[in-house]
């Protein structure tokens, strides 16, 4: 269904856009948790980039940052040559990210998106140990290219690909058989015994929470298991923060709560902080193995990320007060979860910090509420493998005044589509 407005698109481009079908308006400009089209109508923004935006549209501080970097003709592409914005960028990451948690992995440029990142991530595994296999886990989401697709459980996505795909074992994530079963058994057995049929895998690709997998969230011991089992078999872990990552669950890495320590680290979307492609995978010392040139990349040198991720970590990770912001934030949205969920029968939040939801047991409740959200002026989309959960991801910068405005608009669809009585004080349309 099409426009005037929108006609250029739905004729001339692929019939693989998909967000644009939930959102069908043209975006013109945006500003923090806001994004206006170009007839002026304001809508606030719980979809972040899907996680590439969480310090809000346009931060004014990245953005001047950014405008005097191109208005001095500062480098722009340097593929992995030396640069003084790639200079700053790593000093910047190893004084107050890597330093301060006793990390000593180095950094990998890939190609500037987080699937890239992971390919990175495989091929180091697998150069490093000599090993093929990988094991990933069931609801996993790792990318589209196909090294990341083979790591994927998601049957659409994997469809897509065309082609078998090889050298990856999903394994149960964290509650997937019934939350008293050992989820590490089989691993354990078939690790153990050279007659199981499946050789030693080159590494374990994990989520902490699985963002488009259902939100997802596992469990501190279970992770700290998995890494000791790792530990045990000379198993490499590789930890993927590209979404959970960079604050979105509160700390700048989603695992440092539980006091992991991953051989590898893949992160993206946030990472230039201004919503500008740009990618990392960190990697042990001892690990690098790489010979020079032997993975590389046109756009890995992308010094405009370079010269906004270092502002981001400069404003926003030289102190506790984003993290302060993300608690009280978190906390405020998790209560109106929780009084949603309460909507339904069966239903149930998910999810950790300011990347959480509630997944419904009827399958069509969370596509019909965020439709319903948007006519409210709210842009919010779903996850899981039946698209069975609300995902709730605002700009970590967000006030508290804001985050209720959004949290109306979803409380006022989700009362309308469950049938529940209208939120007092909510305005009721004719």
């Amino acid at each position: 269904m099409s426009n005037p407005d929108t006609q250029i698109f739905t004729t001339r481009e692929s019939e693989v856009r998909s967000y644009c079908r939930n959102w069908p308006v043209v975006f013109d400009t945006s500003s923090g948790p806001y994004q206006w089209t170009e007839d002026g109508e304001r809508y606030i923004d719980f979809f972040s980039g899907a996680g590439a935006l969480n310090y809000g549209h346009n931060n004014p501080v990245l953005k001047e940052a950014l405008l005097e970097y191109l208005a001095r003709d500062g480098v722009t592409h340097s593929m992995d040559m030396y640069t003084v914005a790639k200079r700053d960028f790593l000093e910047t990451f190893t004084e107050l990210i890597l330093a301060p948690r006793g990390m000593t992995h180095k950094i990998q440029f890939p190609g500037p998106t987080g699937t890239n990142a992971v390919e990175t991530a495989l091929k180091t595994a697998r150069k490093a140990t000599g090993r093929e296999d990988i094991v990933s886990f069931t609801n996993a989401f790792h990318g589209m290219t196909l090294g990341a697709l083979a790591v994927t459980g998601n049957s659409f996505k994997r469809g897509g690909a065309g082609t078998p795909l090889y050298h990856a074992t999903a394994a149960p994530y964290d509650d997937y058989i019934d939350g008293e079963t050992s989820d590490f058994a089989w691993l354990k057995r078939i690790w153990a015994d050279s007659s199981s049929g499946h050789a030693l895998p080159a590494a374990v690709i994990v989520e902490t929470v699985q963002g488009e997998g259902g939100l997802n969230a596992a469990r501190g011991q279970w992770l700290k298991e998995l890494q000791e089992l790792c530990r045990e078999h000379k198993v490499l872990l590789i930890i993927d923060d590209v979404q959970a990552g960079c604050g979105r669950t509160g700390k700048f890495f989603s695992f440092e709560e539980y006091g992991l320590d991953p051989d590898i680290i893949t992160i993206s979307k946030s990472i230039s902080g201004y919503g500008l492609p740009m990618a990392l995978t960190l990697i042990k010392p001892e690990i690098d193995d790489w010979e020079p040139g032997e993975h590389n990349g046109t756009f890995r040198g992308h010094n405009p990320a370079f010269v906004t991720g270092t502002k981001a970590l400069r404003t926003f990770w030289a102190d506790d007060e984003l993290e302060k912001n993300v608690a009280a934030r978190s906390e405020q949205q998790h209560a109106r979860l929780e009084l949603i969920a309460g909507l339904a029968e069966g239903s149930q939040v998910r999810g950790r910090g300011l990347l959480s939801g509630v997944a419904f047991r009827d399958l069509d409740a969370a596509d019909q509420i965020a439709a319903a959200a948007f006519e409210r002026g709210l842009m919010i989309e779903t996850s899981g493998s039946s698209d069975e959960v609300i995902k709730v991801m605002p700009p970590l910068t967000i006030t508290e005044e804001q985050l209720a405005e959004g949290l109306d608009a979803l409380e006022d669809a989700a009362r309308e589509v469950l049938g529940a009585p209208a939120r007092e004080g909510a305005t009721v349309s004719a």
